[in-house]
């Protein structure tokens, strides 16, 4: 891909986009370039990836064909105002913040320009990051592909309409965080029998690593494999009732629930 690549923000998930990309040698490194407020963001920047860094968000959109605002949902009003004089006028925008609209970011720039939304997740650490992204109408389909191939350097991604765009983050960019404490506690209950905590968080890690490939990869509804996991009579079937007891699925409905009101709040 022939493009300059910039962000303005260099936090967590920036510096996995940026990791995945250089990993995917897509991009040169000196076609890259990351904005951050602080010194000691930009030089581990610097350590780390040997990309451009600059202090200066309006350098990083004039440098830039794709600009990540890889920023918080509330900062982005001044960051659009700040930098919208800057940008090429087929520069593409994307940003990762959750509850920041198509919409949103037309009005704040106050012109046409070519918009994507996106929500990626944690994952995009380690490459498997799931990213959910839209687009407005002004980015051709060679356009959203070029973003696509990007995001697909540190995961996969899935196009969705604009509508269903706020109930991502329960679903997949916030689920990291009930998964982790799914592990948490099996660990907890591997230790209270005995188990070594390290050995604990292994077994049950790999365990939802292998039940979610199994998923993916055999495309069978997950009932279905549940089904084969529950002999009858055997101990997993038993440990299935208790969880239905205690209002397993339930509780995860509910929170996705209340995480998706929280997200369309920010609006």
């Amino acid at each position: 891909m022939n493009k300059k690549i910039g962000f303005i923000g260099a936090g967590k998930m920036a510096q996995a986009m940026i990791e995945g990309i250089l990993k995917s040698k897509m991009i040169p490194k000196q076609n890259m370039i990351a904005s951050a407020k602080t010194e000691s963001t930009l030089e581990k920047i610097k350590l780390n990836y040997q990309i451009l860094t600059t202090c200066d968000n309006q350098e990083a959109a004039r440098f830039a064909d794709i600009l990540i605002l890889a920023v918080k949902p509330d900062q982005h009003t001044n960051v659009i105002h700040e930098i919208r004089n800057a940008i090429h006028p087929e520069c593409t925008i994307i940003t990762i913040a959750a509850g920041i609209s198509l919409n949103d970011i037309e009005k704040e720039f106050g012109f046409n320009v070519k918009a994507v939304r996106s929500m990626p997740n944690t994952p995009s650490l380690v490459g498997e990051g799931m990213s959910a992204i839209c687009s407005n109408e002004r980015l051709t389909e060679e356009e959203v592909l070029e973003v696509e191939r990007l995001f697909h350097t540190f995961g996969k991604t899935e196009r969705l309409d604009e509508k269903l765009m706020d109930a991502v983050p329960a679903i997949s960019g916030s689920s990291p965080a009930y998964v982790y404490m799914l592990i948490e506690a099996m660990a907890d209950g591997g230790v209270q029998q005995g188990i070594p905590r390290d050995k604990a968080y292994r077994l049950a890690a790999q365990a939802v690593l292998g039940a979610a490939k199994m998923v993916l990869e055999t495309n069978r509804h997950p009932g279905e494999l549940k089904d084969n996991v529950c002999t009858p009579g055997g101990a997993t079937i038993e440990a299935v009732a208790e969880l239905e007891k205690r209002q397993f699925r339930g509780s995860v409905l509910a929170a996705m629930d209340t995480c998706t009101e929280k997200v369309k709040s920010l609006h």
